[in-house]
């Protein structure tokens, strides 16, 4: 049977990959950047500021990563507390809404970028609209953050 301890550390890697997502939405939104750029290379930094979006959700993942890692003991210097396996499990549960969450929206927010950055690539005075675009994915991503945290705190550790 595996450990409490096991199960947590399991948690926190689990958390940790919402920056799966980020990676494939930040490289999605990157080569729609570079056929924008290739056009006019002075639109380099607002294509960069669209690409840069994705990067959230690894983020959002590493907090939770920490937080985990910061409850259970492994960081802070007082050595990793005695965990039951059902607690474990809570701790497990507590990575899963950033880790599937992130993933999908990194992807998801990525398409999007694309989308905004052939957008400015048209039609440069419309960068905002492109940015207001891929934010609304993010929202998402910041509630799955919150729910990790609120059940991470309320676990019992």
């Amino acid at each position: 049977m595996i450990s409490g301890n096991a199960l947590a550390l399991i948690g926190a890697a689990l958390a940790s990959l919402a920056g799966v997502g980020s990676a494939m939405g930040v490289g999605i939104a990157g080569q729609a950047a570079a056929g924008v750029v290739a056009e006019d290379p002075k639109k380099f930094g607002k294509t960069l500021i669209l690409q840069a979006l994705p990067g959230t959700q690894g983020i959002y993942g590493l907090i939770v990563t920490f937080l985990i890692l910061i409850r259970i003991g492994v960081l802070g210097g007082g050595g990793m507390i005695k965990m039951t396996t059902a607690q474990g499990w809570f701790v497990i549960a507590s990575a899963l809404p950033i880790c599937i969450v992130g993933i999908w929206s990194g992807i998801a927010q990525g398409k999007a970028a694309a989308s905004g950055i052939m957008l400015l690539g048209k039609r440069e005075d419309q960068m905002t609209k492109g940015i207001v675009y891929a934010a609304m994915v993010e929202t998402y991503a910041i509630f799955a953050l919150l729910v990790s945290i609120l059940i991470l705190f309320n676990i019992g550790l």
